[in-house]
Formats: structure tokens, sequence, C-alpha cells
């Protein structure tokens, strides 16, 4: 746990715009998916635990796809802390993505420093109130991710233009999602603020629902790699 938190940690400082963004490959059902992940560098690595969703897995089936020394993220949607808990465990997760209404009571008994806050830019109402809503999960997680949407993922559509700039007031890093794919993440890095951490690849990395293309995934892992 300390080396995962370590690798972590370097995730979160890393702040230059001139360095590569971090990789998060997400849904992920099979192990030739897992394994082609860490080959090709990935930080972190998503298994979804939500009943409906088609990447949806069971914490046993999660617990059999090793990652090969890459942090394990369980997604979850309907639960709360203490159902977590347990899940984390069997599957051998070391983040719990809090992706719906998940209570800053549950990432306590979780562990703060085991919470990704999923955020969705498109229902601010204002950007103040959305600062103030970031700056109040700012200790109750280990950073952030911004989704597409209204809640929920897997909506394969990227966040629009205008609500990306709300971006700028997260006071913690995070990783950016939302239909991102090969063809249009290139053009979101280094960002304009600074906190940008990297990608979380899912659908758009996909042949179907849960089925990586390891094409798709070696042309998101080189977008920004020098020859």
């Amino acid at each position: 746990m300390t080396a995962i938190m370590t690798a972590m940690t370097g995730v979160i400082a890393m702040k230059a715009p001139t360095a590569e963004p971090k990789l998060k490959f997400c849904g992920i059902t099979r192990q030739e998916d897992a394994s082609k992940a860490a080959a090709l560098g990935a930080c972190l690595m998503g298994f979804v635990f939500h009943p409906g969703s088609p990447r949806d897995l069971s914490p046993k089936d999660a617990s059999v796809i090793h990652s090969q020394g890459v942090p394990r993220v369980g997604v979850f949607v309907g639960q709360d802390g203490r159902e977590i808990l347990p899940v984390m465990g069997e599957a051998a997760l070391s983040y719990a993505q809090f992706h719906g209404a998940q209570t800053k009571e549950d990432a306590e008994i979780v562990g703060p420093e085991r919470v990704i806050r999923v955020f969705w830019p498109e229902t601010a109402r204002d950007p103040d109130s959305f600062r103030r809503e970031l700056e109040g999960w700012a200790n109750h997680a280990a950073f952030f991710l911004f989704d597409a949407g209204s809640g929920g993922g897997g909506h394969g559509r990227g966040i629009p233009e205008k609500s990306l700039g709300l971006l700028g007031r997260s006071p913690k890093g995070y990783l950016l999602a939302g239909g991102l794919t090969p063809d249009n993440a290139r053009g979101l890095w280094p960002g304009n603020d600074g906190k940008l951490l990297g990608f979380d690849f899912n659908s758009g990395v996909e042949s179907s629902p849960g089925i990586k293309d390891h094409t798709l995934m070696e042309r998101a892992a080189m977008l920004w790699r020098r020859a």
C-alpha cells in the first residue's frame, strides 16, 4: 500500500506542462485488457461496480483480474461507504471513485486518501457555487475527476467547452473524463490551469462496451510521448 500511495503522490504532484499526462483506463472487464493497460504505463485501472453498467463486475470477478502493480480503482454509484469498504477489500482496490451521491461521511468511512470524487461541471449553477462545492470536498478526497453529463458516467460525449472553463477553480489536481478518444484528447493537454493531471479513457478506446480495442489504447498512450 505504501508503494501505491507513493506512486499516486507523484501523479497528484505532477503539474509541469511539459510532462506526460497520467492515464487511467476504466471499465476493465478482461485480463487481456488489464495486461495491456499495465504494459502501456497506465497509472490507474478502473473496475465498475454498478449493476446499471454493461461493464459491471462482481467483486469476485474483479479480484481475479491482475493489474500487475497498477493501482486499482472501484467505480461506485449507488453504494455508501459501509457498502464500499468490503468491496474494496475483496477486489483489492486502492481507491474508491465516488460516482454517485456519496457524502463526506462516506469519504471518512473509506478514508479520504482513498477517495476520488467525481463532479459534473455541467450541473454548476454558477462559477462561485461550483468553486464552493469543490472546496468543500478538498479535504475529503485524494483528487478529483470531472465527467460529462449531469450524473453517472458512460455518456460517450465530452464536457462542453463552456463548462471546461470551470475546472480551473479546482483546489486539487484532477483527471478529466467524458467521451475521451485518442482523437479528441490531444488538444486538452496540458490544460490552462496547471491542475490537470491526466485522462480517464473508457468507451473511447472500446470496440464494444467492456471490450477494449488495444490499437485505440496504444494510440491514447502514445499521444503525448516523444519519439
